[in-house]
């Protein structure tokens, strides 16, 4: 097992890898001792990069834990590209489940893997909705992206992704 801390703009953020997998990225209220291997490393410097508006796409190697209904969810979650953004009910129509969008939601929230896989890329309807990580690291996050935010009122058609 492997941790690394990375400072970021949304906090300090923990990175966890084990058997050569990045397993968890969380916010955490202080870095304590590093552990770190290739693996977090590269998570890290990928992060870095990211949040200097250098990287979209991420290639480190992650594994996150969660049942095979989480796993869908992820799964379709990871396509929402870089500054663009989805509904709770768009995403629970991607995985065939347009009736699920608590589910989803409780899925979404449930993300051990903050940016990689792009939680804070699901908006609600009316507005921002809600994020594990806090709103504020959701607007820090979606404003790199480039998404435009007015509070209170739906996002503009022009940052909605729409899953094939």
């Amino acid at each position: 097992m492997s941790v690394q801390y990375l400072v970021s703009p949304m906090g300090v953020l923990r990175l966890w890898a084990r058997e050569g997998k990045l397993r968890q990225i969380e916010p955490v209220p202080a870095a304590e001792q590093d552990f770190p291997d290739a693996v977090t490393e590269q998570a890290a410097s990928e992060l870095q990069e990211y949040f200097a508006g250098k990287r979209t796409e991420f290639t480190v190697a992650a594994l996150p834990y969660g049942s095979a209904f989480q796993q869908r969810v992820w799964s379709a979650l990871s396509r929402v590209p870089y500054g663009r953004v989805v509904t709770y009910g768009a995403l629970a129509a991607a995985i065939g489940q347009p009736s699920a969008c608590r589910a989803v939601a409780s899925a979404v929230g449930k993300n051990p893997l903050l940016i990689l896989i792009p939680c804070h890329r699901v908006v609600a309807a009316a507005g921002l909705g809600g994020f594990s990580a806090g709103l504020e690291a959701k607007r820090t996050l979606l404003a790199l992206e480039g998404v435009q935010i007015v509070e209170k009122t739906p996002f503009s058609e022009k940052f909605f992704f729409t899953f094939p």
